[in-house]
């Protein structure tokens, strides 16, 4: 055993599951994950990343993403805002409008506004198809009007799978704020967990190794329906828990 995964149990954890590999995103027909941990093997070759809405999320969360090897293309309509970003990042990573984005990824992360989000799907979703989709925007009535309610109504996992037809969509990266993403990654000690749903085996593999090569330690909660457990407003939102309380505070068995 190496100093490094001494130092990081959940590391440790991580890697010594078995299972889908995310390598290639070779997906299979939709799957009901099992409610609890998923069991994907960590795989050495680069993920394609296409991130859609580049802010203070997105941004964030793209940089872990280069940092750790993966080649990443940040988006917004209006992509030469994003050259710092771009610089920032390294690794090949570039810029581009929202569609070039949608077609480059094997993985898509969506990062906008919640009410932007039927928009994105109207006009990204054709180009998405069958694609591994991440989607961490959270709905607010404030500011996204009465659609907010009718997703939070539902639960946000399911309201975005209506928006987002054909993708093999996974809710992660929702329950945890940027100043986290970016304070708290690869921290030493137990990593903050993250947690995901979603209803595809392997969409959900390969955002765990996400999640994992971000730095943070990845909890599976079950199908999309599931998701609303860590909605905006649940007590595991922004809580900055990790792994083993997320598991904790929502009944979930190892």
């Amino acid at each position: 055993m190496s100093v490094e995964e001494r130092e990081h149990p959940s590391r440790r954890r991580f890697l010594g599951t078995a299972g889908a590999a995310a390598a290639g995103l070779v997906l299979s027909p939709l799957s009901r994950p099992r409610e609890g941990r998923a069991s994907p093997r960590p795989a050495s070759s680069p993920l394609l990343i296409g991130i859609i809405g580049s802010g203070r999320q997105g941004g964030s969360l793209g940089l872990l993403f280069a940092r750790a090897g993966h080649q990443v293309l940040f988006s917004s309509r209006h992509p030469d805002e994003l050259s710092d970003l771009v610089r920032q990042a390294g690794n090949g990573a570039r810029a581009g409008m929202p569609d070039e984005a949608a077609r480059f990824g094997e993985i898509v992360l969506i990062a906008v506004p919640y009410g932007a989000l039927p928009q994105v799907g109207k006009d990204y979703a054709p180009l998405m198809q069958g694609k591994a989709v991440i989607d961490c925007g959270n709905p607010r009535e404030d500011r996204d009007g009465p659609m907010a309610r009718d997703a939070i109504q539902k639960g946000t996992g399911v309201a975005s799978a209506e928006y987002l037809p054909g993708v093999r969509l996974v809710r992660s990266f929702s329950a945890l704020s940027y100043i986290t993403v970016r304070r708290e990654n690869h921290r030493s000690g137990d990593w903050v967990g993250i947690p995901l749903a979603g209803d595809d085996a392997n969409a959900l593999a390969a955002t765990e190794r996400l999640i994992h090569d971000s730095g943070f330690d990845p909890v599976l909660v079950g199908g999309l329906q599931r998701a609303r457990l860590f909605d905006r407003g649940t007590p595991v939102y922004v809580k900055g828990m990790t792994a083993d309380e997320l598991r904790a505070a929502l009944d979930i068995r190892p």
